[in-house]
């Protein structure tokens, strides 16, 4: 692909962020990987302070691998590019990398819960058996550090607090996993309203592997035999709530124990108290 039909392809997928309500305000980006050799890596980059409706290929600024813009023309570089750099570090088969945030997968990314149950076959070939929430942190190198042990085994993470970063071989690859990234947390938000998610069999998921691999998806698809640790997702803090009944032990949230008697000077246990005690005396 030429760099002028890549940067109208940038453009192309920026409106279609936009306009399924993805992204708000400045939020999300793109990158893509310049055709030339991978020793000399270049991208293209969406702009900072530029809503994704507003992108033209003009905006879009040229970088090399290490974030440094080498281009004339173009805006300046986005906070969270160094998300993108290293993935395209990690994984010499990405050409594309797109963060957003569609609502209801970001809803869980910052109820710090993971799409991690394998519910749907399709899906299972196509992310793996599921969805990662990677801890979070600030744009910046920690950031990228945090992402890295994912960048083996996973096309797509949630991040905490944050939203959702897919990547592919290309654009639209990169889009349709964000795509279905979102379309996973809408089925798994009514399937918690109707009792739980229910995982697929144990013994179903072998198959769905090896048809993931056949189709050069995953680690063993890409011919990888092994990979770097990933980071519990339960590593991602539960919110902490305050609660006057018993709460099961796989609830998605840390509860304290209201009968604990305040320590001295500690306020908002002194509050919460008199909260408790004010609740059972109505």
């Amino acid at each position: 692909m030429s760099e002028a039909a890549l940067r109208a392809e940038l453009v192309e997928y920026c409106r279609l962020v936009h306009a399924r309500g993805w992204v708000a305000n400045h939020d999300g980006n793109i990158t893509a990987r310049l055709p030339g050799g991978r020793d000399d890596a270049r991208f293209l980059a969406t702009p900072t302070a530029t809503s994704k409706a507003r992108v033209t290929g003009d905006s879009l600024l040229v970088i090399d691998a290490s974030g440094k813009k080498i281009s004339a023309s173009g805006g300046k570089a986005f906070s969270e590019l160094g998300l993108h750099l290293a993935v395209y570090a990690a994984r010499s088969d990405v050409n594309a990398v797109i963060h957003a945030h569609p609502p209801h997968a970001t809803g869980f990314a910052v109820a710090g819960r993971s799409l991690d149950v394998p519910m749907i076959a399709e899906a299972v070939v196509s992310l793996g058996p599921g969805v990662p929430t990677v801890p979070y942190a600030a744009p910046g190198p920690g950031a990228a550090i945090a992402l890295t042990p994912y960048l083996v085994e996973h096309d797509a993470v949630l991040l905490g607090s944050h939203g959702v970063l897919a990547w592919g071989v290309d654009v639209e690859q990169a889009y349709l996993r964000l795509e279905l990234v979102e379309h996973l947390a809408r089925i798994a938000l009514i399937a918690h309203q109707l009792g739980g998610v229910r995982a697929l069999p144990a013994s179903a998921l072998p198959a769905l592997a090896e048809a993931r691999a056949k189709a050069g998806l995953g680690p063993r698809g890409r011919g990888v035999t092994s990979s770097p640790p990933v980071v519990a997702p339960a590593s991602v803090a539960k919110p902490t709530v305050i609660a006057c009944a018993p709460a099961p032990s796989d609830a998605p949230v840390e509860v304290r124990d209201s009968k604990r008697a305040a320590p001295p000077g500690d306020l908002a246990a002194i509050i919460r108290d008199e909260i408790t005690r004010a609740l059972r005396e109505r």
